[in-house]
């Protein structure tokens, strides 16, 4: 079975724990933005799941943008690594 998107980002946050994903996409018509760290994900513009086994990104949702951070993450002085990639773009550095 394959990683779902959201399993792949999860797994390269583990594999690089100094960085912070933040996730911008299109759920069910509507915008959010998630965020990713040491293998677990949290929506910053809704209620995240208790339950991990309950994606937070379902492969119905759009990417619109991700942005790699330098972590710890300071949403007063993010510090980006790299700004507004595409999933395609992400996927190569997988």
């Amino acid at each position: 079975m394959s990683l779902s998107k959201i399993q792949k980002l999860e797994q390269y946050t583990i594999k690089h724990p100094q960085e912070v994903l933040l996730i911008t996409a299109t759920i069910e018509k509507e915008r959010d933005q998630l965020m990713v760290f040491k293998g677990f994900s949290s929506s910053l513009m809704r209620p995240t799941e208790f339950n991990p086994d309950v994606p937070m990104l379902p492969e119905a949702a759009d990417i619109i943008s991700i942005d790699r951070l330098q972590s710890p993450y300071n949403p007063n002085e993010p510090n980006y690594i790299e700004k507004g990639l595409t999933w395609k773009q992400m996927e190569n550095l997988f």
